[in-house]
């Protein structure tokens, strides 16, 4: 795991056993506040016991961005802390994230120790907290998942985008136009950084240029995968490359690939299932990928 310092009191933690999976640690007054956790119990704990015995501080919060379990499974191994979320992370939580985690129970051994914790403080659209003088101003930001948030420290321009900002806009348990209106609304300010769901962070130099990338892709592969459709073209996943959307494949290590596959394969079923919501899922290739939690596709 990498830890990087953003601040005297911001920290970020980036997995090295999953898909460079992001989480932060932002110190108050009034104790840690824990922005996601890790996937894997190890790294997690890793986190824990960086806060209380580096830091000499304790997670009393934990925000979840939304109820993925890469971002969330580790929420159970801080007790006594608050957890926060938008209402719907808690619903989604409660019903497919119980599943999902006795699947993976079932699959791997080192999930035995986790238990799945639901918020108890939600929110639909805005909520701002003051936790010891420092205000997390929380906002919905749906199109990688229906609950997805970010959290803007305004004080000091870092927001904390989670998958809404991540190396390629990911949205098969969400959708495309509303993650087109998410990124256009990061569009109206400017951060000193912004902290990805998964990745490197994000410096000020390079954020109106992330977002603008991030809302090409989402243009050009909608665009590819409408005219392949057009002419009755078939293995669309091989015929709208990366590249042709604007998007290395080395990003995340190659991970990517299989993330814009995904898209693709999503946007192709909707356009099919009903071409005037294409854009608006989910579609049946959603559905069925929800439960394919033994497959490890958490992202």
């Amino acid at each position: 795991m990498q830890r990087e310092r953003i601040t005297d009191h911001i920290f970020v933690f980036r997995s090295d056993q999953y898909a460079q999976v992001t989480a932060g640690v932002v110190l108050t007054r009034d104790g840690a506040v824990l922005i996601d956790t890790l996937m894997y119990p190890e790294e997690t704990m890793l986190i824990r016991r960086y806060v209380e015995e580096g830091l000499g501080s304790r997670v009393n919060y934990v925000i979840n961005t939304h109820f993925h379990a890469d971002h969330t499974t580790g929420t159970c191994f801080f007790p006594g802390a608050l957890v926060v979320s938008h209402r719907l992370c808690r619903e989604m939580l409660a019903s497919r994230g119980r599943e999902s985690l006795r699947q993976m129970k079932a699959n791997a051994g080192e999930f035995d120790r986790v238990e799945l914790i639901l918020p108890e403080i939600t929110f639909d659209d805005e909520m701002a907290l003051d936790i010891g003088g420092t205000i997390f101003k929380l906002r919905a930001s749906p199109g990688h998942s229906q609950d997805s948030i970010v959290c803007l420290l305004e004080e000091e321009e870092v927001l904390f985008a989670a998958d809404t900002i991540m190396p390629i806009p990911y949205f098969v348990d969400g959708s495309s136009s509303d993650f087109i209106a998410s990124l256009t609304r990061l569009r109206e300010r400017d951060y000193e950084n912004i902290v990805q769901g998964h990745g490197e962070i994000i410096l000020r130099g390079e954020v109106s240029e992330k977002i603008s990338s991030d809302l090409e892709y989402l243009r050009r592969l909608d665009e590819a995968v409408k005219v392949a459709l057009d002419k009755g073209q078939e293995d669309i996943e091989n015929q709208v490359s990366l590249r042709r959307c604007g998007k290395s494949h080395v990003l995340l290590n190659g991970i990517v690939q299989q993330l814009h596959q995904q898209n693709i394969r999503a946007l192709v079923e909707r356009y099919r299932d009903d071409p005037a919501k294409a854009q608006d899922g989910p579609s049946r290739y959603q559905l069925e990928r929800n439960d394919a939690w033994s497959q490890k596709k958490f992202i």
